[in-house]
């Protein structure tokens, strides 16, 4: 087993594609947290849209969008990775545009425009992921998915703030605020493109058995399943615990801002440290023990919720940070275990397949949570814990099925079996042999 207490920045930049594309994961997040969530608020002040039509449109565009996974599996199944990434990006820029040259009242442009930017927001996250993959291997990899997603809600979060301060300028800045999320979103398309990473996963040669890259694809029903119930986390912060927070305990909004500024916060700063802690456990094993920890920290929300006005909003707040620390082991396990399980020539389409549960969760979780709600607090926090505890049940049964079929041996070719030296300093402990040596042996 190893043990690493450091972690080299330089070399978690290069793992993540390089300085050139760190830079482009930047920009584009920082442009993104400018506009992304204020789009509901450019369709009513900019376009004289209804609140309503404006959420329909916003809900059809990003659902719409999810249409698009295969055809981006297929293509980054041919290698062109580095050129998928910068295509969403671009197909972001279109989206700007046109919400740029809508005219007041024209709501199918900004369906259309909302429908770009879905198929941008919903196409990145894979390209990101066969990426990286390209570039890392075994937990190099994880640690490198890791640190991009850290960047990038770093990112979101710098340009949240900015746009927020800018808000007082009314339609005038957030047709700037738009503006500058298009031109963000080119540069950095520019600078993902300039990368030029292709795999060719076509020509690794074929292993024998279910495991190796000639091997057929893992089928992973029981992953996308539960993965469509673990995505709810990531709508807690944003939509239960406001909710929660100002109808039933009726606290300042001030408590919900705190809990989002925390999250990302925690995220930004554990993402990396929990993701390289958790990689002396099987990639399955972590992921069953986030669904753990998601599902107690909803019965902890339920607790909090009891105690009503006073030291409901506190005790929600604390409990929040656990949510977080659930939602920071979901993150650095589960497409790191994609990435493992599928085979180098079917990786992107495995990728689209999780992307895909992933925009379907975040489709349907507000709805959900809000009818879970509108029953009251043991309602919406008994369901997700029951929801998310089955979810976690199904992830760990299926990796006894999955040895079987092979996911194992396919997790182990991964990447090497001890710590990347050149990713990790400190004191690093290798274990050589044995059935729990090393990094990447079990899935």
């Amino acid at each position: 087993m190893a043990t690493t207490t450091k972690i080299r920045p330089r070399a978690l930049v290069r793992a993540c594609g390089g300085p050139r594309y760190a830079v482009a994961l930047a920009v584009d997040a920082l442009g993104t947290g400018l506009l992304r969530p204020f789009l509901l608020l450019y369709g009513v002040t900019v376009l004289r849209l209804s609140a309503p039509v404006t959420g329909v449109a916003m809900t059809v565009g990003v659902v719409v969008g999810l249409v698009c996974m295969p055809a981006v599996g297929r293509w980054l199944d041919r290698g062109a990775h580095s050129t998928v990434v910068a295509a969403s990006m671009l197909v972001r820029v279109l989206g700007v545009a046109l919400l740029l040259a809508a005219p007041a009242g024209h709501v199918w442009l900004f369906a259309t425009a909302a429908l770009f930017l879905g198929i941008g927001n919903q196409a990145w996250p894979a390209a990101h992921a066969a990426l990286v993959a390209t570039v890392a291997h075994g937990r190099e990899r994880d640690a490198a998915l890791a640190g991009g997603r850290a960047l990038r809600n770093a990112g979101l979060g710098v340009g949240a703030l900015l746009a927020t301060a800018c808000l007082a300028g009314g339609a005038t800045a957030l047709r700037v605020l738009a503006a500058v999320t298009g031109l963000a979103c080119l540069a950095a398309a520019a600078l993902a493109w300039s990368v030029h990473l292709r795999a060719h996963p076509a020509a690794a040669p074929a292993e024998g058995g279910p495991g190796g890259p000639g091997g057929p694809a893992p089928r992973m029903r029981a992953l996308l399943a539960a993965n469509v119930v673990y995505v709810f986390c990531l709508n807690v912060p944003e939509i239960a615990l406001p909710m929660v927070l100002v109808t039933q305990l009726h606290a300042s909004p001030v408590w919900s801002a705190a809990i989002f500024v925390a999250n990302t916060v925690l995220v930004v700063t554990l993402q990396v440290p929990v993701t390289v802690l958790m990689s002396r456990f099987a990639r399955r094993t972590v992921l069953t023990l986030a669904g753990v920890v998601l599902a107690a920290s909803y019965l902890g929300f339920l607790a909090a919720t009891s105690l009503g006005h006073g030291w409901g909003a506190p005790a929600v707040a604390a409990v929040s940070v656990v949510c977080t620390v659930g939602e920071i082991i979901y993150a650095g396990s589960a497409t790191a275990l994609v990435t493992a399980l599928a085979p180098a020539r079917l990786l992107g389409r495995a990728l689209a397949r999780f992307q895909l549960s992933t925009g379907i969760g975040l489709a349907v979780s507000p709805a959900v949570i809000t009818a879970l709600a509108s029953h009251g607090s043991a309602a919406l926090w008994g369901s997700l814990t029951a929801a998310t505890l089955l979810s976690a049940s199904a992830v760990a049964a299926e990796q006894d099925r999955g040895t079987r079929l092979g996911d194992c041996r396919r997790e182990r070719r991964s990447g090497p079996n001890t710590a990347p030296p050149e990713l990790f300093g400190g004191n690093a402990r290798k274990h050589q042999g044995g059935s729990r040596g090393g990094y990447g042996r079990h899935v």
